[in-house]
């Protein structure tokens, strides 16, 4: 750094690393002995480059394991898709959703045998349309339908968010391979009605029945005592 006596204008220079960073320091003039005040060197300012406004990021469909309800198509993509079936108005109607050809089978003969209007579908996003214009009495959901992740099941997570007046009406039987048929507590904590074990799918139709027969006594009950209260 090179600095110059403001008394006799001699010029020296001074090595930047005997200088004090960040603050001011003194020296004595070896020539006229008068004071030097030394300020610290100045950063050179910085030129700023405008910044370019930001493009909005394109929305796009969500991963299989991450279902996302916030994304919906419009009205006119809907109606394309066909999401009406055609349903009696007298009758039991039921929705699987299971892609398992050797799954599917003895599950629709009993439902045949039972009088259900039958409905298929091959994904999450399909069927919960079909469920927006239509309250099934039954849903037959696999865990991993149209999902790599059981706990992130889009559909169940649907059916967790419904309104209970619309949720009672609704009979929802979960398929898995990782817990054991009628587990009532687990059932509680997936929301469901019922579960069935895949390994079981030879005793449909009996745990089926029986399951739907507990759940007809219970609202039974229920609904006779919001009568008796006064708020049915």
């Amino acid at each position: 750094m090179e600095i110059t006596c403001s008394s006799c204008e001699s010029k020296f220079k001074v090595a930047d690393d005997k200088i004090p960073k960040g603050r001011s320091t003194s020296l004595n003039c070896p020539k006229c002995k008068s004071k030097i005040i030394i300020e610290p060197p100045q950063p050179a300012p910085v030129e700023e480059v405008p910044k370019k406004e930001a493009k909005p990021a394109a929305k796009e469909l969500p991963e299989k394991d991450d279902f996302d309800f916030d994304y919906d198509y419009s009205e006119s993509q809907e109606a394309a898709d066909s999401v009406f079936d055609f349903t009696e108005e007298e009758g039991k109607t039921a929705l699987i959703c299971e892609t398992d050809p050797s799954i599917i089978e003895p599950i629709e003969k009993v439902l045949d045998f039972m009088e259900y209007h039958i409905t298929k579908t091959d994904n999450a996003r399909e069927a919960i349309k079909r469920m927006r214009y239509h309250n099934y009495h039954l849903l037959i959901v696999n865990e991993t339908f149209d999902s790599r992740n059981p706990d992130a099941n889009g559909i169940l997570i649907y059916l967790a968010r419904l309104h209970m007046d619309t949720r009672r009406d609704m009979f929802v039987t979960m398929l898995t391979r990782r817990f054991r048929t009628m587990d009532q507590m687990l059932a509680l904590n997936k929301s469901v009605n019922l579960i069935i074990n895949i390994d079981n799918l030879g005793q449909f139709e009996n745990i089926l029945k029986r399951g739907l027969s507990d759940y007809d006594i219970f609202y039974r009950i229920f609904h006779e005592t919001r009568k008796n209260m006064g708020i049915a």
